[in-house]
């Protein structure tokens, strides 16, 4: 009877519209949530199979539409351990199952949340306000390289990083073709005469203390770079070049680097050391031939022991350029440092997490991984903000190159004002089929009443 399906179908209109009502107010009151993804109600009719001219009333039936793939606004953070992600994906979480003899045990799920609110806890883990713990893929300490291609719990040791001695020094800088030495009365050359030990037979030279003054004359700083032995002692490494011949006095224009041994040598002791490699440049300016870089054997500064050390001229970094002030343009570093003390944790540009220390150090942790999927909107949503892969929603594939912010948070993607323009339809539409009931049994009621 029609007025029966009538009345029938305002009842399921009645149920949608409290859905959707369900769905507002779930979002409203999670407006503030970090991470939070609102839900939409969508309608769809359902109809009996029927003549197109005779067609069966439907009813109507609400549904959950989630919004995993609608980004949150990103608002900063005075926390370095908070990030927000600028991109697509989800950080790859697990939570806590127990704890046994004082240590927790975790699930061997992976949830997905892009609730990034993560701090330090007690066991050096990083976890989310709602108990979720983060994973990424561990680097190496050693190597500085990925261990695995796994995501796995980030735990951060907050004792002394060990002192490392230096092994690589990367050096690069450009020569002047004309250096400021002339006033020495050698001309723009190192001259030998006059040296008690020849200085200029690479490997084998040197300078000892009564010639220092005379060859630091005859030549331009390289720059300094503080390097450390194995138990992290610090010492100044000096370094200068002297240039051995020219293309002004008919030769090529060529170069040797000096390192200093001693800066308090006195009499034959060695003040400065040949490093047993001769730089010959072409009429580019360019190394002719290329040298990318060169073993110093046995260092020994200021009677510290460092070492074998590899000096690293990759990419053509040493050049001879005219520069009108005579001296050399150097950059200079090393891979050397003292122990240290951990003092907080911070997120780099490229999504590495990094353990810093009070030596000037930092150590990369891990590197974030997020978690993508087909069907954002399949993921099925479990307590504190996080997510469950499905089948309709397929399995995750993992990246390392979406943007990840530091010291940010994605706030809630709730529109409050769009919230309750959505609430005064639904309130309408819940009233228009109270009507519909009503008016419904007033036309029962006159049946009945044609009856007596």
């Amino acid at each position: 009877m029609g007025i029966f399906s009538a009345m029938n179908t305002a009842i399921t209109g009645l149920s949608a519209q409290s859905t959707a009502l369900e769905h507002i107010s779930n979002n409203i009151a999670n407006s503030q949530t970090v991470g939070y993804k609102r839900t939409e109600t969508s309608f769809a009719e359902l109809v009996q199979e029927s003549n197109p001219h005779r067609q069966a009333l439907g009813v109507v039936q609400a549904r959950s539409r989630a919004t995993n793939d609608i980004q949150g606004q990103t608002q900063s953070s005075s926390i370095k351990t908070h990030m927000a992600i600028n991109d697509d994906g989800y950080f790859i979480v697990t939570d806590k199952q127990s704890t046994v003899d004082g240590k927790p045990v975790f699930n061997a799920e992976d949830l997905y949340t892009r609730r990034g609110d993560f701090e330090l806890d007690a066991d050096g883990y990083l976890v989310n306000s709602t108990g979720y713990y983060l994973k990424g893929l561990l680097i190496d300490p050693n190597t500085g390289n990925q261990d695995g291609s796994v995501p796995e719990l980030i735990k951060v040791s907050e004792g002394f990083l060990p002192a490392k001695a230096t092994s690589t020094i990367d050096y690069s800088l450009n020569l002047p073709s004309e250096p400021s030495i002339s006033a020495a009365g050698g001309g723009n050359t190192l001259d030998p005469a006059g040296f008690n030990q020849d200085p200029t037979i690479a490997g084998t030279g040197i300078v000892i203390g009564d010639d220092a003054a005379r060859f630091v004359s005859q030549s331009i700083s390289g720059g300094s770079v503080t390097a450390y032995n194995a138990t992290g002692t610090p010492v100044n490494m000096e370094i200068r070049w002297a240039k051995m011949d020219s293309v002004a006095s008919g030769g090529d224009d060529k170069w040797e680097m000096f390192y200093q041994v001693d800066t308090n040598a006195t009499g034959g002791a060695t003040s400065w050391k040949n490093a047993a490699q001769e730089y010959k440049f072409g009429g580019n300016g360019k190394l002719d031939p290329d040298i990318t870089s060169i073993p110093l054997a046995a260092v020994v500064i200021e009677g510290i022991e460092l070492g074998d050390i590899k000096l690293d001229h990759s990419n053509g970094s040493v050049t001879q350029y005219a520069n009108a002030d005579g001296t050399a343009r150097s950059k200079i570093s090393q891979n050397g440092y003292a122990s240290g003390e951990f003092t907080n944790l911070t997120l780099s540009d490229d999504g590495r997490i990094l353990a810093n220390y009070n030596n000037g150090s930092s150590q990369a942790l891990a590197k974030l991984s997020l978690a993508q999927f087909a069907s954002d909107g399949n993921l099925a949503k479990v307590d504190g903000g996080a997510l469950r892969q499905t089948t309709a929603s397929g399995s995750p594939v993992f990246t390392t190159t979406a943007n990840i912010i530091s010291e940010a948070l994605e706030s809630s993607n709730t529109d409050i004002a769009d919230e309750f323009s959505k609430l005064i339809v639904t309130q309408q539409a819940y009233a228009a089929n109270t009507r519909i009931v009503s008016t419904g049994d007033k036309m029962m009621q006159e049946v009945l009443n044609m009856v007596r």
